[in-house]
């Protein structure tokens, strides 16, 4: 065979080769990851979840929004004792109302509010239902005074103490704890020209307390209603 007839061959067989080996190497460096242009930093070549794209573009485009958070609402307190004792108050000027047109509102993170748990939804009947049943754990006044005072430090109230209640905020009409500072505040009268501490609140008290003792209304939702927003609660359920 002459020698120009087997160059011919061999390059037959080296052309379908050469083919072979680009078609092989294609397809690993197809895996590799891609560079985005002008970027010297990879970009992987698979492809991110839908949902953690839709966050990125979230994240990187929209703005953020802070709402307040949501009032606690109250906590169980230690109940009913034998002997009340003056309970320290919130350090002077850490506790700030809020307001609601005139209706003034008590600092969540001072005054959430707090229940007796001696007061179930079962003996309702022996314990606020009951005529009178309140004056039986009512704190004596050489308790609550100095507490008052230190409630109204606590708030920075400077008015009239004669037209400022020293209350209960889930009331003990409604199964409120006697004598937790979670569940007192110094309440100014929300009404213009007042000389004394009776307020919008008082009605509300006792427009609850009756739908409890009817059993038109759980106790614990009378008492998160008044404890959250007593505003709010008085224009749903009235007075």
């Amino acid at each position: 065979m002459s020698t120009a007839v087997r160059v011919f061959r061999s390059r037959r067989l080296v052309a379908p080769l050469a083919l072979v080996l680009l078609s092989a190497c294609g397809a690993a460096t197809s895996t590799q990851p891609q560079r985005s242009p002008g970027s010297t930093a990879p970009v992987p070549a698979t492809t991110a979840h839908p949902s953690s794209a839709a966050t990125a573009s979230t994240t990187s485009t929209s703005p953020v929004i802070e709402t307040a958070p949501p009032a606690p609402g109250p906590v169980v307190g230690p109940g009913t004792q034998a002997r009340y004792t003056v309970e320290p108050q919130p350090t002077p000027g850490t506790c700030h109302y809020r307001w609601v047109g005139a209706d003034p509102l008590p600092d969540p993170s001072c005054t959430p509010g707090a229940t007796n748990p001696g007061v179930t939804p079962d003996d309702l009947g022996a314990t606020i239902c009951a005529s009178g049943w309140t004056a039986t754990v009512r704190p004596p006044t050489s308790v609550t005074s100095p507490e008052k005072a230190g409630s109204a430090a606590a708030y920075g109230y400077t008015g009239p103490s004669a037209t400022a209640e020293y209350d209960h905020l889930v009331p003990l009409e409604l199964g409120g704890d006697p004598n937790d500072p979670a569940n007192l505040w110094l309440e100014p009268n929300d009404r213009p020209g007042a000389t004394s501490f009776a307020n919008g609140k008082d009605g509300l008290e006792n427009r609850l307390r009756t739908l409890v003792c009817a059993g038109r209304l759980p106790l614990a939702e009378a008492q998160r209603a008044i404890a959250t927003d007593w505003a709010a609660a008085l224009q749903h359920y009235g007075a």
